[in-house]
């Protein structure tokens, strides 16, 4: 590669650690993140005028480092289309109970949004009934529902796995992914199966442990949602969706004749039975429906060898937009971490591999709209894919990454899902002098919640680059300085206003990430590797069902190690 480009900066990790040469230019990630979380593009929420700014900045980013569009019909794009709605004031809320109608207040009893294209979401006296943790995995041999008629009721379920919170001893222990979050565990999962049930609405209750982030990160959209068009005749979801505080669930157990802690211990039991609350819940609230369009923005460097064999690289666009004000009257929520610097560590990324020889296989940059509002835009890219998934060699996804410095450790999300891809991460960071970590918040189920899990349900094996999921070992200040950052930056400015670049800020360890994942995919790009997954994983059945469409690597193994 040209001696210009990685003329970087020597950043010593601390003393009598191996250095770290940086490639990219942290003054120029730096500026992308500066832009794309400045006041000019307001939030960058998708359909707003944050988006018509975000889209033509990154699009010429794109271009200055060198790539090639790879969106439709020769451009950069991909539409993607979308409803979005808003919930609108006043919000009527209240559960008729014990003779009793209990109001809700919006949004710090309840928190609540409609995914469906309506106008308003009107519910009479809905039956709630209280479904355990809302799962069910014969493979488990778990079933909460027994064979309930959710038909027109409000399922109410607890927040992450089964087991989650099960003691030794406990027969559901294991079961799951014990404090691992598995996709059981993501409220996405429970409303699907709510609303595959027949339910009308369905609640999460929150506890800040088994969600992984508190009730201020819960209501930080603000009645807002999005969904992809549904085509005609598609399964709808659940009129309303949402959380509950737990005071609220333990509250409504008890009128029902039921305690919470009691509960929660039956429901971790294969013997559970959903629970009638003996209690109606009422909804009136007005909904502002828009339908829009919306883009991922694409970029490609063609293969000289090997141009149908993809490696993709991705990240989101899309932040919060704006929002109710803060305590300083902030409105805008800036996504600076989550995900600006992740774009800007990608097109850094792009600006190498175009600036040295070409790679064999195809390189594809994406970034992605709507991830915020539930991995769209990632998740209709892979219904409508533009580079087939069967020969895509792996996806690496950049999201949130930190401000604080540079760092000893790489953190793995996902352990036990791949160890090709495992083998991979260990032996880059090798080179960079850092080893791997698991993630120490595997309760947050980061593995669910990123845009690489969109192409993970492919069959492609992914990796993950994101600071949520562990308390890094920082280079000043050891793994207690790494849980300070990530408890602050959790706590009070994940999602919210302060998530904003600062010139304060220290980028080398984002420019220690960017550089991992050009590492990996700079191998990947330039041999006849195949990573593959493990036997156990729920992703492997899918891979190996277009093994064939796979050229086999030299070893004959599907990684070729």
């Amino acid at each position: 590669m040209k001696a210009a480009i990685f003329a970087g900066l020597a950043v010593l990790l601390s003393a009598g650690a191996a250095p770290l040469v940086a490639h990219v230019d942290m003054q120029r990630m730096s500026e992308i993140t500066r832009t794309l979380a400045s006041e000019a593009f307001q939030g960058r929420a998708p359909g707003t005028p944050g988006e018509d700014r975000t889209i033509p900045y990154l699009i010429e980013q794109f271009k200055a480092a060198g790539l090639e569009p790879a969106g439709e019909n020769g451009g950069w794009t991909q539409e993607v289309p979308l409803i979005h709605t808003q919930l609108t004031t006043p919000v009527k809320v209240s559960v008729a109970q014990g003779g009793q109608t209990l109001p809700l207040n919006f949004p710090d009893d309840i928190y609540l949004g409609t995914t469906r294209a309506v106008d308003r979401v009107a519910i009479a006296n809905a039956p709630m009934v209280f479904v355990g943790y809302g799962v069910t995995a014969p493979e488990r041999g778990w079933d909460d529902f027994k064979g309930a008629d959710l038909t027109g009721k409000v399922a109410v379920m607890l927040v992450n796995d089964p087991d989650f919170e099960a003691a030794a001893g406990e027969a559901v222990a294991g079961k799951f992914g014990g404090k691992t979050m598995t996709f059981y565990g993501r409220w996405v999962y429970k409303y699907e199966e709510a609303a595959r049930r027949g339910a009308i609405a369905a609640l999460v209750v929150h506890e800040t442990e088994g969600a992984g982030y508190p009730w201020t990160v819960v209501k930080s959209p603000a009645g807002e949602a999005y969904n992809v068009v549904l085509p005609a005749g598609a399964r709808q979801p659940v009129l309303l969706q949402g959380w509950v505080q737990q005071a609220v669930a333990a509250d409504l157990l008890k009128r029902a004749g039921h305690d919470y802690a009691t509960v929660k211990r039956q429901a971790r039991t294969a013997a559970f039975k959903p629970i009638d609350l003996k209690a109606n819940f009422s909804a009136d609230i007005p909904v502002t429906l828009a339908r829009i369009t919306s883009h991922n923005v694409l970029g490609k460097l063609t293969g000289s060898k090997y141009p149908e064999e993809t490696v993709s690289y991705g990240g989101h666009w899309d932040a919060y937009g704006i929002g109710p004000a803060d305590a300083q009257g902030r409105t805008m929520r800036p996504g600076a971490a989550d995900d600006a610097v992740g774009l800007a560590a990608m097109i850094e990324n792009a600006r190498l591999f175009a600036s040295g020889p070409r790679p064999q296989r195809t390189l594809v940059f994406a970034a992605w709209t709507a991830e915020e509002r539930g991995l769209l835009g990632s998740e209709y890219y892979a219904q409508h894919p533009l580079f087939p998934m069967e020969k895509m060699v792996a996806n690496l996804t950049f999201d949130t990454l930190q401000w604080n410095g540079p760092v000893r450790d790489a953190v793995l999300v996902g352990r036990g899902q791949s160890g090709d891809m495992e083998a991979l991460l260990a032996d880059a960071a090798k080179a960079q002098g850092r080893y791997v970590t698991d993630e120490n918040h595997p309760e947050r189920g980061l593995f669910y919640r990123a845009d690489h899990f969109s192409f993970a349900k492919r069959g492609v094996p992914v990796l993950l680059n994101m600071a949520l999921a562990g308390a890094y070992d920082m280079a000043d200040g050891g793994r207690a300085a790494g849980e300070k950052w990530l408890s602050a930056f959790t706590a009070t400015c994940y999602h919210q206003t302060c998530d904003a670049w600062s010139p304060s800020w220290n980028l080398r360890g984002a420019a220690q990430e960017a550089e991992l994942f050009y590492a990996i995919g700079n191998r990947l790009a330039n041999s006849r590797e195949w990573p593959a997954w493990n036997a156990s994983s729920e992703f492997a059945k899918v891979r190996a069902q277009s093994a064939g469409q796979r050229s086999a690597p030299a070893s004959g193994t599907e990684r070729g190690r």
